[in-house]
């Protein structure tokens, strides 16, 4: 068989890479269950038609078929998306979240908060953290008609939380980049501009195409004035950790004659978050009025999240507050939420050099075997080791012990126990466990001896430790 062509898009690490990624995701886990979100598993397929409604990702979808599927005719009964294989595979978390929560509304205490961490496939092009295969994690308050404002707060600051728990690995530092839709549609509508989605989704490409590119689209596609798109420019240009941003977009609009109730409120709730913030996370959050979003579907705060030192990997955790995640035409259900790119923070946390895993394997000891026919000795040492919590691993032949010492050196593994030899007159010696990084070699019990609390587990730490 040939060598197989790497297939790009769909990444696979090697076993210190996959280590990493698993710190990753049991930090990210651990944090969110501390602030009470409940952890749930939706399915990889949704029917095709519900995730055809985001339009812009329509031609990302994966569609689900079989190989064999019948050209007859499907039979009676047989549900509609099941027919002619229309079926996807979900593009990001979120529709299928939606899903979820209104067939299981009945059952489900509301507010009710979720993480859900789960591979995800979108059909794009593959570049530096863009892949067509890989793992999301999201966190969510929904509620059952109403959603309190503060949980637009909070949830911002646990993805702090959580992605600053990662500082400690050789995660650079974060900036969560916060904006409100309610500031942005009063701005702009105070302005005269009635097309806001088309003005939101032009500034949403401010950093990809310029300040003058930008206001070009918004004199042809928003139907803007030169001043108008200028005015635009400006309240974008405006960002602060502090609440003295929000001063500056009130003496904006006053420049621009603009009066807004929706302006108002939505910096109203800007500020609140601007002053949580401040409190519990200094310096993390920051209120940028150029945080567009350019979704149609988001109602209220929005959020984009970028590694200081790495912006152009852009950003690593978005979402916002969306007023209608599901209704079942009787019932409303609003939320808000954010998904963190785990796959685009480990590519670069590898790629980058940022981090190392101590060891590529588990165990923290290899048994020697001194002959084959004493391999149940080793065998018994492994088990009275394990059964104590520590990993171990037998080694693969009774070969010199020289050889079986570079075995674990060529693993990571600290290391290797010498089963207790039997003397000439019958008599058999201590077992002894040597520690191959300083060559210290004492008596041990396997029923008594653990490796350091450092050793016992692979650890993730930033490369240069």
């Amino acid at each position: 068989m040939a060598r197989p062509t790497p297939l790009s898009g769909f990444p696979e690490w090697l076993p210190d890479g996959r280590i990493v990624e698993q710190h990753v995701l049991d930090v990210l886990r651990r944090t969110f269950e501390l602030h009470g979100f409940a952890g749930i598993e939706t399915r990889a397929v949704e029917p095709l038609d519900q995730l055809l409604r985001k339009g812009e990702t329509s031609k990302e979808v994966y569609v689900l078929r079989r190989l064999q599927e019948e050209a007859t005719a499907a039979p009676e009964g047989t549900a509609a998306t099941e027919r002619g294989g229309q079926l996807g595979l979900h593009f990001d978390l979120t529709v299928p979240f939606a899903r979820y929560v209104l067939e299981n509304a009945g059952h489900l205490a509301f507010p009710f908060r979720r993480y859900q961490i789960q591979k995800v496939w979108r059909g794009e092009r593959p570049q530096d953290g863009r892949f067509r295969e890989f793992v999301q994690a999201d966190i969510d308050a929904v509620g059952a008609g109403a959603l309190p404002y503060h949980y637009e707060v909070e949830l911002p600051l646990v993805i702090a939380e959580a992605l600053g728990a990662l500082r400690e690995i050789g995660l650079p530092p974060v900036r969560i980049l916060v904006n409100n839709r309610k500031v942005a549609e009063g701005f702009y509508r105070g302005l005269g501009l009635t097309d806001v989605e088309a003005v939101l989704q032009s500034i949403d490409k401010l950093d990809k195409i310029g300040p003058d590119a930008v206001a070009a689209l918004l004199v042809d596609g928003a139907g803007a004035t030169a001043e108008q798109a200028r005015a635009c420019l400006e309240l974008a240009s405006l960002s602060g950790s502090d609440e003295t941003v929000i001063d500056a977009v009130r003496a904006l609009a006053a420049a621009h004659g603009i009066v807004s109730e929706l302006l108002d409120e939505g910096l109203v709730e800007l500020g609140a978050l601007v002053r949580a913030a401040a409190e519990r996370a200094p310096g993390v959050v920051v209120a940028d009025l150029k945080i567009a979003r350019g979704l149609d579907y988001y109602t209220g705060s929005v959020y984009e999240t970028v590694l200081v030192g790495h912006e152009q990997l852009g950003s690593v955790c978005s979402g916002g507050r969306y007023d209608t995640l599901a209704s079942d035409g009787a019932n409303t259900y609003p939320g808000v939420g954010l998904s963190i790119g785990v796959s685009r923070i480990v590519s670069r946390l590898l790629t980058a050099g940022l981090v190392r895993a101590t060891r590529s394997v588990p165990s923290a000891v290899v048994v020697a075997v001194t002959q084959e026919e004493s391999r149940a000795a080793s065998d018994a040492v492994a088990a009275t080791l394990r059964a104590r919590g520590i990993p171990v691993e037998v080694a693969p032949a009774a070969a010199k012990f020289g050889k079986q010492i570079r075995h674990a050196d060529r693993r990571g593994i600290p290391f290797v126990w010498f089963p207790g030899t039997v003397a000439e007159d019958g008599t058999v010696g201590p077992d002894q466990v040597k520690d191959i990084r300083s060559g210290e070699q004492v008596d041990a019990d396997a029923a008594l001896w653990s490796p350091p609390e450092a050793d016992l587990w692979p650890r993730v730490v930033p490369a240069e430790a």
